[in-house]
């Protein structure tokens, strides 16, 4: 443990270096935040006292007169801005809603709502004015912050602990007393882009990469897992004792727990009194951590469970990256799944198949998220779209699944979307989708799709060295889009700022079709016809009635390269460029019509063409 926290803290100081190195021009820099609370919950009344202390590091080129800081809870009364948006979207998620669709946040009560307030704010010893605006703190700073400085902020705030309606909250249909997760005055980020006080009205977050020095004072009878290293494990117990420890704990009615949390961009914690807390540390990797409830309808699926964990933190580590913190964490809690740094709320209550499912999901959230934390709000394709593929490939493996194609669900979400007609370019904010319809199969599936995608227009060998190549060089970073785009060019030597344009901001279609196969003098032509606007390079394969095939590869002129052939053990022919503007493009084949049994646009199916049918060609004879 204590060599990751060294190792993140070196490295976190030298990326600060870094960043203020690099006001004097225009490279990469990124802003720090630490974070040191104390905090008192009385599980009676589901109320909360804290102070925060805010070591604040500006490592921006820019002075900053203002802060902002987000107060989630208060998202959850009645008028809020979630209520309000609950009520009048078209689609509204049914976790929030009665069975009459009415928004449960609007009925609240006053000892059920949740709140976050701020006591007093003060700024190196001065006090500052402050204002809530709904879930977003204003700040006026007594002193602006100047490039390259930093500010101690200190705080005193109280928060009570809503129902649990969305994500984090009290007493969960499956009975979870505390999932504590978006709870304390989270800082904003401030990027190059400028300030990202989103107000919090349904989807996701963006954090500024820091440390976490958290004390969490409450009911001893409560076990508390989450975020972080525990520091005085051998006095807590509850499981984490050091094996053969005799536990001695202080005298009271509470517990104080005491959590450090290296480099990471945001703080999560639950607790229950009936939690049983198991851990299986993995050779040469972190130590896992299950918390779930001590009930015998899912204690035989949990103990299974734990195997198959390890399994996956495996399978992201060989094939994105090294985890680099030395615990991972899940726990019965909150709404669905839901990943935050080092662990995962999940329900308990599923089926095994389902219980593996959204726990390999939230745990690839650790690398797409909470390692290459991009901002969800406004690229949550690269957020729930990239781990939606890669947990697909781990499923399908730790699972044995079997599938040729483990992202075809993806697709069938695609096509789907696309027929509906309520589609919306990727680039849209999380937040301004018309229909959660329209945002879940965005993010997620078209998401996949990209990574998919690209494996088929770069080859799959050079899409997983992509994928690598872009954790290790922008972890404990804030990726945006073209860093992906700009990682597969360097990987396989392509120019794809077509593919990154199109298929994220425009709603244009892939359709490609087989126009006619003619007979001619000398063998047989094929032409083929782009329907749709979205550019792209094509397999065609040919089957003969010898029974033997071949392939032919018409790279897009626009990517100025060509991928390696993904089917070895067939004769490859690569055709001349195909410029984007022309609607139709022919090619040659030196045999008979007659000994064609059928030409197939892109075998791999790999490619989200809209138009199916018209990929294949078949003799009537």
């Amino acid at each position: 443990m204590k060599s990751t926290y060294l190792n993140l803290t070196i490295y976190l100081f030298t990326l600060g270096l870094t960043s203020a190195w690099a006001q004097g021009n225009t490279s990469y820099w990124q802003q720090q935040v630490d974070y040191t609370m104390n905090v008192d919950m009385d599980v009676e009344t589901y109320q909360y006292t804290g102070t925060q202390q805010l070591v604040y590091s500006n490592n921006s080129p820019d002075e900053l007169g203002r802060v902002f800081y987000h107060l989630y809870f208060n998202a959850f009364q009645p008028g809020s801005e979630m209520d309000i948006r609950l009520q009048n979207i078209a689609d509204p998620d049914d976790r929030m809603t009665t069975d009459d669709k009415k928004s449960r946040i609007a009925s609240l009560s006053e000892s059920e709502m949740g709140f976050l307030h701020v006591v007093e704010l003060s700024q190196d010893g001065t006090p500052v004015n402050f204002s809530e605006e709904g879930t977003v703190l204003v700040v006026e700073l007594a002193q602006p912050i100047p490039p390259g400085g930093s500010t101690t902020l200190n705080m005193e705030f109280k928060g009570q602990v809503p129902l649990q309606i969305r994500r984090s909250g009290r007493n969960s249909r499956e009975g979870v007393a505390l999932s504590m997760s978006q709870w304390y005055p989270k800082m904003a980020e401030y990027d190059f882009e400028g300030w990202h006080a989103d107000p919090y009205i349904a989807r996701e977050f963006h954090g500024v990469w820091g440390n976490f020095d958290v004390k969490l004072t409450l009911d001893k009878e409560y076990t508390v897992g989450g975020t972080g290293y525990l520091q005085n494990a051998d006095e807590i117990g509850h499981g984490y004792e050091t094996p053969g420890t005799k536990v001695k704990r202080p005298k009271g009615k509470t517990l104080t727990w005491h959590f450090k949390a290296p480099m990471v961009h945001d703080f999560m914690w639950a607790a229950d009194p009936d939690y049983v807390h198991d851990t299986l540390p993995m050779e040469n990797g972190p130590t896992l951590h299950f918390f779930y409830k001590n009930d015998p309808e899912i204690l035989e699926n949990w103990k299974n469970l734990q195997p198959k964990t390890a399994q996956a933190m495996e399978f992201f580590n060989k094939n994105v990256g090294p985890y680099p913190y030395e615990q991972y964490s899940v726990i019965q809690g909150g709404d669905g799944g839901m990943e935050y740094a080092m662990a995962t709320l999940v329900t308990g209550k599923r089926s095994f198949g389902s219980l593996v499912g959204v726990m390999v999901h939230e745990m690839a959230h650790s690398w797409f998220q909470h390692v290459l934390a991009t901002n969800e709000s406004k690229h949550e394709w690269m957020d729930e779209g990239f781990t939606s593929f890669i947990s697909s490939l781990c499923m399908n493996q730790i699972m044995d699944q079997n599938k040729e194609n483990p992202f075809e669900g993806s697709y069938r979400g695609y096509l789907s979307l696309v027929q509906s007609g309520k589609e919306q370019p990727q680039s849209t904010h999380a937040d301004r989708y018309d229909l959660n319809f329209a945002y879940g199969i965005s993010a997620y599936s078209k998401g996949a799709i990209f990574l998919a995608q690209l494996g088929y227009v770069i080859g799959q060998d050079k899409l997983m060295e992509t994928i690598r190549n872009y954790f290790e060089t922008f972890k404990f970073k804030h990726p945006v889009p073209n860093d992906i785009k700009r990682t597969a060019e360097k990987v396989s030597g392509m120019e794809l700022d077509w593919y990154l344009t199109d298929w994220t901001q425009t709603t244009n279609t892939i359709d490609y079709g087989i126009k006619e196969v003619t007979e001619k003098p000398n063998g047989t032509e094929i032409t083929l016809e782009r329907i749709g606007n979205m550019p792209m390079p094509l397999d065609i394969l040919v089957v003969y009635t010898d029974g033997t095939q071949e392939t032919f590869y018409a790279p897009l002129r626009m990517m100025r390269g060509e991928k390696e052939n993904p089917y070895p053990q067939l004769q490859r022919t690569v055709l001349p460029d195909w410029p984007w503007a022309f609607p139709q493009y022919s090619f040659g084949i030196e045999r008979p019509k007659a000994e064609i049994t059928a030409v197939v646009i892109d075998p791999s199916q790999l490619m989200a063409d809209v138009d199916s049918e018209n990929n294949v060609w078949q003799s009537n004879e």
